[in-house]
């Protein structure tokens, strides 16, 4: 009988702890990603370059390129940068979101491994198989290998501000809302749900939302992080974005595009975002736990914790099916109007006790 099976585009090295980063030469060059020390370092031209003083010494063969700046533009002259600065074994994305974005668009263009280094939580994006870039029609994704190496130094995280954790952890417990959308999509339109990606975002998500520590945890942290590089593995294993982004992101994009001198972080609208379509979706017990969580970790459960007014929400949440075309959520399956809108987030508001 012949074996079936599948190959999941994951990292070679997943490695989170305190002091991590101290040891990443020899992290690299032990899984034989950087052997011979000649890495091309992205950074941001900010805190970036407080990094690069850290480290620098310990990486004496290491080049470092200050292009990665969240844009198509920058990804395309980091790009060229690395092209031009010689042979290396490996890109080295050192920062955020957006830095490492623009890395792995780099990585993929000149067909170099990526490790992701990260210097904060804020979101998923730090192992998953896309690149968010802003352009001139605003922001696009772009399709790029998954990182061949995961790096989180939780003594580097500690160091970032701590909203920037919290956003992390709600784009994680958002998932909960994203694989219930996926799930109503199969029912309603037979859309097929790949069950170990769901089981893999879903798992993500269950773990921080019960767990008891807080950010000032190393387990908590360690946790947070597991979770996220999770949810950008899922996101590979169904080769879509499905897995992780349902209502909740559309909630969110819909707040990026009607408000984007005023949009909060990402993670933190996700979080918002997924708890009342949790609610939407009648599942009010866990969209209770959802905010009791959220709230725990001092995110945002309604519009105005983030400088929304009831009205904005509601214009946000109307706006929402229209930023993914062709993907179904609870808010494509109810259609709920204006006065439905209101409705509904006024009996969500005082389930949560707001």
């Amino acid at each position: 009988m012949p074996v079936l099976t599948r190959l999941i585009p994951s990292p070679v090295v997943v490695d989170i702890r305190p002091g991590a980063l101290d040891d990443l030469a020899t992290i690299l060059s032990d899984q034989r990603i950087a052997p011979s020390g000649r890495m091309a370092f992205a950074i941001s031209g900010g805190s970036g370059q407080a990094l690069r003083e850290r480290f620098a010494p310990a990486l004496p063969e290491a080049d470092w390129f200050c292009d990665a700046d969240g844009t198509i533009d920058g990804a395309v002259r980091l790009a060229d940068s690395i092209k031009k600065g010689g042979h290396y074994d490996a890109v080295i994305g050192l920062g955020g979101g957006k830095v490492i974005d623009c890395a792995k668009y780099a990585a993929a263009r000149v067909g170099l491994p990526l490790v992701a280094v990260a210097t904060n939580l804020a979101n998923d994006g730090l192992c998953s198989p896309v690149a968010t870039l802003d352009n001139d029609a605003g922001r696009g994704s772009y399709g790029v290998p998954n990182p061949i190496g995961i790096v989180i130094d939780l003594d580097v995280i500690r160091e970032a501000p701590v909203r920037f954790v919290r956003a992390g952890i709600g784009d994680v417990i958002c998932k909960i809302s994203a694989v219930a959308d996926w799930e109503l999509s199969s029912r309603e339109t037979g859309e097929k749900v790949d069950g170990l990606a769901a089981a893999m975002a879903r798992q993500a998500a269950e773990a921080v939302l019960r767990h008891p520590g807080g950010i000032g945890d190393d387990d908590f942290l360690t946790t947070l992080s597991e979770s996220l590089v999770l949810c950008g593995i899922s996101m590979s294993v169904a080769g879509d974005s499905r897995p992780a982004s349902g209502a909740c992101h559309e909630i969110s994009h819909a707040f990026d595009l009607s408000f984007p001198k005023r949009n909060a972080l990402h993670g933190e609208q996700c979080g918002l975002g997924g708890a009342f379509a949790t609610f939407l979706r009648g599942d009010k017990e866990i969209a209770g736990q959802m905010t009791e969580v959220l709230r725990h970790h001092g995110l945002p459960v309604l519009p105005e914790e983030i400088g929304f007014t009831i009205d904005e929400f509601v214009k946000v949440v109307e706006f929402a099916p229209q930023t993914r075309p062709g993907r179904y959520t609870i808010l494509e399956h109810l259609e709920l109007s204006t006065e439905q809108i209101k409705d509904a987030y006024a009996d969500y508001a005082k389930a949560i006790g707001s």
